[in-house]
């Protein structure tokens, strides 16, 4: 059961991290303008990348780490996507580092496709973080009680 539970979650997290991947791929240009130190454009290409990168983890090689690692990508490309929705943060500037305003309070088709790809990708990377989590417990307690 705990193999094609692990799948079962590294499936769901690959698919949500590539459809996260995808939106923000495909919307890129269209923020090219919206700029300050660094464009909304390139934003959106660096979360695509990262997105890719998590995936690409996580069915190379699930486990504790890459599940942590794809957790905060999803929930946190989700947690901007739901602040800069619902809230008009304007621009901010870390540390000199000016990253644009990019409030943006409508819902549109890829935006909600990058929601949802966000939200299956954090449900499947913290099944795969539990079912992992448990095995390499498993295997510790085990490796303790042999000795």
């Amino acid at each position: 059961m705990s193999a094609i539970s692990r799948w079962a979650f590294v499936v769901i997290t690959v698919v949500g991290l590539g459809v996260d991947a995808y939106t923000h791929y495909d919307l890129a240009p269209n923020y090219k303008g919206i700029s300050a130190t660094v464009s909304q454009g390139t934003l959106f290409y660096i979360e695509a990348a990262f997105a890719i990168l998590a995936a690409l983890a996580v069915l190379i090689r699930p486990g504790v780490v890459t599940a942590a690692f794809a957790f905060l990508v999803a929930a946190g490309g989700l947690a901007l996507l739901l602040l800069y929705r619902y809230v008009d943060v304007g621009a901010v500037n870390l540390l000199g580092f000016k990253l644009p305003n990019m409030n943006d309070p409508q819902w549109f088709t890829e935006k909600s496709e990058s929601a949802w790809g966000e939200v299956a990708a954090v449900v499947g990377s913290l099944g795969l973080l539990l079912v992992s989590y448990r095995e390499s417990r498993a295997a510790r307690e085990s490796v303790h009680t042999a000795r």
